[in-house]
């Protein structure tokens, strides 16, 4: 087997440590922080920062340990220098680039949104190789990101559409605030979905009339938005009815998504199709593409739901795929690029 990558992931709320050897997934500690955000609503930069401080190095020799290795037999480090928050970024990189020089390791820099991609590369220690090969068409559908790519590669990705407003999984969030529901926001309205009638309020899909694959939540949002206050106007929500609303919506995000995926790969002529990212392991969007892909004869690839959230395998994953194809970053100078900044230079 291929000597193995640790993969260090802290642009956001989860400490995420994996180790991946050959495409094959050894260990994968993710130490959540969502308890402590709960409270506020939503993550907090600075609190994010401090408690990756505190578990980073207790998961990086949990994963070791889970994947029964010592440091000496690592082939390299990865860690994840962009795009997310600064400061839970600067915790992973400095410590990547410590370990890297203490350790005598090659490092790389992995770009966050490309490592959920290459997550559907990655497989258990007793499942077969994955099939799947570039180029292929991915959707990465995320709180912060909703994007549409042709992959040529590892670190080869080339932006096709992406959402003109709020990500997907914002979206889900600011709904479900709206809503009353519980953080995180997104995978409760998933769960209240299951229940709900997605035809009892008819919501806008977007973004039909573009010939491009752009697209946009702010007008379902605000659609949404009146529904709940035209009802709430008449006394309290019950159970069914903020069920059905989760639904309403959950299909109407759904519904787009699907039918920009459906042209950007008639539009490329690509018949892989992988679906990545947090919102990946929603179950309305996997089962819409699952059927949209069955319908044009294209090769779905959504990745398992233990890689969909923030994590450390994919980023080992990509990182063994970077390293094997020559890239090096010196670990006197990676840097972490935190979300703004990486918007502005790739405009």
């Amino acid at each position: 087997m291929n000597a193995a990558i640790l993969g260090i992931e802290t642009s956001c709320d989860e400490t995420a440590i994996g180790v991946v050897a050959g495409g094959v997934v050894l260990a994968n500690r993710v130490a959540s922080q969502v308890p402590l955000h709960a409270r506020f609503g939503g993550v907090v930069p600075e609190v994010a920062a401090r408690n990756h401080l505190l578990s980073i190095l207790p998961g990086i020799e949990a994963a070791l340990a889970d994947a029964h290795l010592a440091p000496a037999q690592l082939g390299g480090i990865a860690v994840t220098h962009q795009p997310g928050l600064v400061g839970a970024l600067l915790v992973g990189v400095q410590t990547a680039r410590t370990l890297a020089l203490c350790w005598n390791k090659p490092l790389v820099g992995v770009d966050h949104i490309q490592a959920h991609v290459w997550a559907a590369m990655l497989r258990q220690p007793d499942a077969p190789p994955v099939a799947l090969s570039p180029p292929f068409l991915a959707l990465a559908v995320s709180g912060g990101h909703t994007s549409l790519y042709r992959v040529a590669g590892p670190g080869q990705m080339t932006l096709l559409g992406r959402t003109l407003d709020d990500a997907a999984g914002e979206a889900y969030d600011k709904f479900a605030r709206l809503l009353g529901v519980a953080y995180p926001g997104g995978p409760n309205v998933d769960k209240l979905a299951q229940l709900g009638d997605p035809a009892r309020f008819k919501l806008p899909r977007g973004m039909r009339g573009r010939a491009d694959v752009a697209m946009s939540f702010s007008g379902l949002k605000t659609a949404a938005r009146l529904h709940m206050e035209a009802l709430q106007a008449q006394g309290p929500l019950d159970a069914q009815t903020v069920q059905d609303l989760c639904a309403s919506f959950q299909q109407a995000v759904v519904a787009q998504l699907v039918h920009v995926t459906q042209k950007a790969a008639l539009q490329q002529g690509l018949r892989d199709v992988v679906l990545a990212g947090g919102v990946a392991a929603n179950h309305g969007l996997r089962a819409g593409l699952a059927q949209m892909c069955a319908r044009q004869g294209l090769q779905f690839w959504p990745v398992p739901l233990a890689w969909c959230g923030d994590n450390g395998a994919m980023v080992a994953g990509l990182g063994e795929a970077l390293l094997a194809a020559g890239q090096r970053d010196d670990p006197h100078e990676l840097d972490a690029v935190p979300t703004g900044l990486v918007k502005r230079r790739a405009g």
